[in-house]
Order: structure tokens, then sequence, then C-alpha cells
């Protein structure tokens, strides 16, 4: 074989190890626990277009490079980020979190998050053509998917939240402060509940899941406090 296609394909080899390094692979587990966590929607901060989701195994990987940071974030637990320092596997935990009134209030004034304007390309590559394989097998197109479901999720519970609030719930139950945080985070309606059912059947749901609340023993009715958070609403 002459040198120059041996140059040729050490250059090939080495280009393609180099681009292998770009990825940061790891597994994000709940803390404390062995308990991994699949869907878990990863961003790089410094690149929008690098967006990823955990698999049912809890493990990911994302393109990136040193000095970046990496956001983690999934419902029910505190968002969590990473400065990249090295691209060596990680394993990041993330703590569980209950639900914060005043959180939840404050983040309703927010401007409302649009995925299909943020990242148009995850909706293009989610379709999928009949006479075109790897639109259904190819792995870019089964985690377009994956992340176009978690988004609709997301999409879902913002609806869950702009009627499931703390003031609707209060004039429903006599729940306040720290139990009325308890109870909703207990007994949160699904979206399913508030798209097929009317404003009676909602209030009808909480006054139910109110009379479940009160025969639970007290220590079922406790959840764990927000770490840093104010918990107490008057």
């Amino acid at each position: 074989m002459k040198p120059k296609y041996l140059i040729w394909i050490a250059a090939l080899f080495f280009a393609g190890t180099a681009s292998a390094q770009n990825n940061l692979k790891g597994t994000v587990y709940e803390y404390g626990k062995s308990t991994r966590l699949p869907d878990v929607f990863i961003k790089d901060m410094n690149n929008n277009r690098q967006i990823t989701i955990t698999d049912k195994n809890g493990n990911f990987s994302i393109a990136t490079v040193t000095g970046h940071t990496l956001i983690f974030n999934s419902p029910g637990y505190v968002s969590d980020t990473l400065y990249v320092t090295d691209l060596r596997p990680k394993r990041i935990d993330l703590k569980t979190q209950t639900i914060s009134l005043k959180e939840v209030n404050i983040s309703a004034k927010k401007e409302v998050f649009d995925p299909h304007k943020e990242y148009p390309e995850i909706y293009t590559r989610s379709k999928v053509y009949p006479f075109s394989p790897s639109t259904w097998f190819g792995k870019s197109g089964r985690d377009a998917r994956r992340l176009k479901r978690y988004f609709k999720r997301e999409e879902e519970q913002r609806e869950v939240d702009q009627v499931y609030t703390d003031t609707y719930v209060m004039s429903l139950i006599p729940l306040r402060g720290r139990e009325l945080i308890n109870f909703m985070s207990l007994y949160r309606p699904t979206y399913a509940l508030l798209k097929d059912n009317n404003g009676e059947s909602v209030a009808m749901f909480v006054k139910e899941s109110y009379q479940k609340y009160q025969a639970l023993p007290p220590e079922k009715r406790a959840l764990p406090t927000l770490t840093g958070g104010a918990d107490t609403l008057q």
C-alpha cells in the first residue's frame, strides 16, 4: 500500500476518534439511590442546538467541548448543571423536588417556552417516511421522536399548572401553607382529566382527593422539605 494511502487512512481514523471524543457520555441517577432516570432533558447552554434526552436506562451522550455548561432537567427533580472540564463519563444525581407554590406563580409570568420555535429541527427529524428506512430505524430519528414526546409532556404539564393553581385549590378546600403544598403534590390531576372534563369534574376531583388526604395517617401526608427553598404560603 502506498504511503499516501496510509496517511489518508490514518487521517480518517484520527478524525473519527476526535469526533467520538467530543461526545460526553454518562448516566443520570436519583440522588442517594441506584435508580436510573429516563427522559431527563439535557442541553448544552453554550450551544442551543445540542440537546438530548436520557434513554430508558438513564444513559446519555451529547456533543460538547470542555468549557461548556450542561443543564439536566426532569419534572419532579431539581435541575442540575455540569461545567465540562473533561470528557470522561459522568454520573449525574438529581434530587427530588416537591411542588413549590411560589415557584409556580413566578414561572407562570415567564414567556411560554415553544419547542416548535426553539427546536424546529426536532420536528423535522422526527417524521417517518414510508420509503426511507433510516427515518424509521436511524438513531437521529429515534432520538428526535423521544424529544418530541418529551416536549409534548412538558406542554401538557404547563397546561395543568395553569388550571391547578394554589388559588383555585384554596377556593375549594381549607388547606394552607405546607399542608397545601403536600396535598397538591400528592394529588395532581392528569392532563387527560383536565382536557376531557369540565370545571365541575375538576372541582370534584379536588374535593374527593381532599377526603382521601384527610384519611391518610399524618406521616403519609408529609413530603420532604425543599432544599434551600421557602415552602410556606400564608
